[in-house]
């Protein structure tokens, strides 16, 4: 990915239960925490929402043209009775701005809608050219969506069924065909410790998802295979397809859900080691472990890769964010202030 395409900012102004500020990101590694109800899936989809529309090569790149997509993308992630019940709950009439720029400080996109709308946004202005599409991103929900493609894809297409729109585009994702020709010495780089985590290789059958085993050389259904190994599966799969290779973007809400330290640890690699192949990765976890585990991985890497640590806070006059190229650079951490606070109980008993 063309270093022009990363993300540099996003400028938030009454957007849901998200700060306004300007949200400061590296070109490889975002790690999110924040108590629930704060907003950090918000920001994820938000950021998906945008990047996917500009990647979709079905839309044309013209301000008249992005209104609709915009609204319709917005409204489909999100799922709200109306667009402007994205806007932040004030009294009287307001009006949510949102400012995405990438590296080189060109605006991607800078839309607005007022707290009436119903579906209608205002776009500002798009600093892409007419045909200069932004890499697919991939968003990976917290829940596993393997064992739903068989059947949810055609389902979404042909019903009104609510479901959030992320899950369909990356069903869509999955499944793409393999990825062939010089791509794949470094799929296969990439796959070995997935697949040494998972003891198998992820096949496809009929649309269908299995796990071949390498011990016994058998294979499991993916609906059989346990639920926290299912997002392995689906990372495998997207490496394969080429989807998360080199380029683009990964928005992984929750990667420990469903997990056991020994497998974060798994997954703290592989997000490792996607935000080193040009993939730039945004993670909001609840989990003190990975939070580690990530910070270990830099130190032990010795490495100069940037990585941006962004705190979403309740306060009573809303939500605050603080952020920093380290944890220690963030003075509110609620998932380990809670961690302390628990040691502290238990030694006392």
């Amino acid at each position: 990915m063309s270093s022009n395409q990363y993300i540099q900012s996003l400028e938030l102004t009454n957007f849901t239960v998200l700060p306004n500020d300007t949200f400061e990101f590296s070109e490889n590694l975002n790690v999110i925490v924040a108590e629930n109800g704060c907003g950090k899936t918000h920001l994820l989809k938000i950021l998906y929402s945008l990047l996917e529309v500009t990647s979709n090569t079905k839309n044309r790149l013209l301000k008249t043209e992005l209104q609709k997509s915009f609204a319709d993308k917005l409204l489909n992630v999100f799922r709200p009775d109306s667009l402007g019940r994205l806007s932040k709950r004030l009294q009287g009439r307001g009006r949510t701005e949102i400012v995405l720029k990438l590296q080189n400080g060109t605006t991607h996109s800078s839309l607005n809608f007022s707290s009436n709308s119903s579906s209608q946004v205002n776009v500002q202005s798009i600093g892409l050219k007419e045909n200069e599409y932004t890499p697919t991103p991939i968003f990976l929900p917290s829940r596993e969506l393997i064992t739903l493609c068989p059947w949810f894809t055609s389902l979404y297409q042909n019903q009104s069924i609510p479901f959030e729109e992320t899950w369909f585009d990356t069903c869509m994702q999955l499944n793409h065909p393999l990825a062939k020709g010089p791509r794949e010495t470094k799929i296969r780089e990439l796959l070995e410790p997935i697949e040494n985590a998972m003891g198998g290789k992820v096949s496809e059958e009929q649309g269908r998802f299995y796990l071949s085993l390498t011990n016994t050389g058998g294979k499991i259904e993916a609906p059989l295979v346990a639920e926290g190994l299912r997002k392995f599966v689906m990372i495998a799969r997207l490496i394969a397809t080429g989807a998360l290779l080199d380029k683009g973007y990964l928005f992984w809400d929750e990667p420990e859900a469903n997990l056991n330290p020994k497998l974060i640890k798994v997954a703290a690699r592989i997000i490792w080691s996607l935000s080193q192949q040009g993939i730039q990765v945004f993670i909001a976890t609840h989990s003190l472990f990975l939070l580690r585990e990530l910070e270990l991985l830099k130190l032990e890497n010795n490495t100069d890769l940037p990585v941006r640590f962004f705190s979403l806070i309740a306060s009573d006059d809303g939500t605050k964010v603080e952020q920093g190229n380290s944890i220690n650079d963030l003075n509110t951490l609620i998932l380990l202030d809670e961690n302390i606070m628990q040691a502290d109980r238990y030694l006392n008993i």
